[in-house]
């Protein structure tokens, strides 16, 4: 394993001296303090506009089936569409006093709002822009996922878990008992993947029949989860470890433990590269997921929260939320050449930038 010392970290002003087009379309960014939008032109690496919003996004979503951009501004309840060709607001509708997260139906047609006031998750048709159900929650949600085909759901309450069918818009058995924070669906949705974040357990339960498959200890707090884009690995990084648990979903097993990073916290995977954030120190470690070593460590900017992987593994974009800007790593040639991913270029997209979408990627 490499040290920190031991591995190249790119300066910026070196980094900056090549600009070229890293994908012809848009990047959408939400800045959380700014209550915007910044609408990034990919093939120019510059800001083309800023799309002001009523509230403080914290989320943006693309809908592959629609050219429109969604995003949540969880104080007002709301979800904002913005025109992503014409990079202008559409429309808005609020659907409850307070939010937590949205995440959109795997058929594109809809989207899915986790209410916090009142407690309730909400399905917004996004052909009409309207409000379809309301499904009742027994106590305070933390987080929610729905499965690949959308018809199954999951909604953490904190003490349980309650799956959900979403067809019939029927809250469902309850698994589990802990302190749950991230459910994530496995990609077949036969398995439900819970984070107990105080016993750290990783637990695993049967969706057909509400079971507990397993429970796995992890020697840290799961806070974030990352599946490998074809669903066989699952990255887990949190409180308690400078370092990241790969998960085997389908093995039910904990396959191994890597350090990368120091106080490590989001992460974006292609099929080759594990990039993990580290906020307190300002990089991006860059794990080799076949021989699960750190191949290069970047300093990216302050407080960088948030990672998107490009079409095609050329190029990741970084949000750092509190130097406000969007760094660009070129990262096709890391495994090639061996050398470290080279920082192409910092973008400054405004205050608090805190997450990304890109139409069509």
């Amino acid at each position: 394993m490499l040290s920190r010392r031991n591995i190249l970290a790119i300066p910026l002003a070196a980094a900056c001296g090549s600009r070229k087009a890293v994908f012809r379309g848009y990047a959408f960014i939400a800045n959380q303090e700014g209550h915007a939008l910044a609408a990034v032109d990919l093939q120019a690496l510059a800001v083309a506009r800023h799309i002001p919003l009523d509230g403080a996004p914290t989320q943006v979503a693309a809908a592959w089936t629609r050219s429109s951009i969604y995003a949540l501004t969880p104080e007002t309840g709301t979800v904002h569409e913005i025109q992503s060709e014409r990079l202008s607001f559409r429309r808005k509708l609020t659907v409850a006093s307070s939010a937590l997260s949205m995440r959109l139906d795997p058929s594109g047609n809809a989207l899915y709002v986790l209410a916090n006031e009142p407690r309730a998750l909400i399905r917004v048709a996004l052909d009409s822009f309207r409000v379809e159900s309301r499904l009742m929650l027994p106590a305070r949600p933390v987080d929610f996922d729905i499965d690949s085909h959308g018809k199954m759901g999951a909604v953490s309450l904190g003490p349980t878990i309650h799956l959900v069918d979403l067809s019939a818009q029927k809250l469902g058995t309850y698994v589990g008992n802990g302190d749950y924070g991230l459910a994530r669906f496995r990609f077949d949705g036969n398995v439900l993947i819970a984070c107990d974040r105080t016993a750290r357990l990783i637990s695993l339960y049967d969706v057909a029949s509400a079971r507990l498959i397993t429970h796995l200890p992890v020697p840290l707090r799961p806070e974030n989860l990352c599946f490998k884009p074809d669903g066989g690995q699952l990255f887990v990084t949190g409180e308690g470890m400078d370092g990241v648990v790969i998960v085997a979903p389908y093995e039910t097993e904990v396959s191994e433990t890597v350090l990368a990073g120091h106080a490590p916290g989001a992460m974006a995977a292609s099929n080759t590269l594990l990039m993990v954030a580290s906020p307190q120190s300002g990089d991006v470690s860059i794990l080799d997921i076949l021989s699960r070593k750190v191949v290069a460590v970047v300093s990216v900017g302050s407080d960088p929260g948030y990672i998107a992987i490009m079409p095609g593994d050329q190029f990741a974009l970084v949000l750092n939320r509190k130097s406000g800007d969007l760094a660009v790593l070129r990262i096709g040639a890391v495994q090639r050449t061996r050398y470290p991913a080279a920082l192409l270029t910092v973008i400054p997209v405004g205050s608090r930038p805190v997450s990304a979408a890109m139409p069509g990627a």
